[in-house]
């Protein structure tokens, strides 16, 4: 889960990223996005692999990073 509040622009944000395997050995990525408290939107894509579904997450947390997201725990 990240998360780039900025009250100076009124900005809340979150971002979430979910990995989860299916019944046939794919991997399907989650991604949600949107403003703090409100439902926001989501799409997912599936992967054959974990490995491409890792890398592609990894790539999106880098770019939500360099753009001003935190990560929380």
């Amino acid at each position: 889960m990240l998360t780039r509040i900025d009250p100076v622009q009124n900005m809340r944000r979150f971002y979430r990223l979910e990995l989860s395997a299916d019944l046939f050995g794919g991997v399907h990525l989650t991604r949600e996005w949107g403003r703090i408290g409100t439902r926001g939107q989501s799409l997912t894509r599936w992967y054959e692999t974990e490995a491409e579904a890792t890398g592609f997450a990894e790539l999106t947390l880098n770019a939500k990073r360099r753009r001003g997201y935190e990560i929380i725990r």
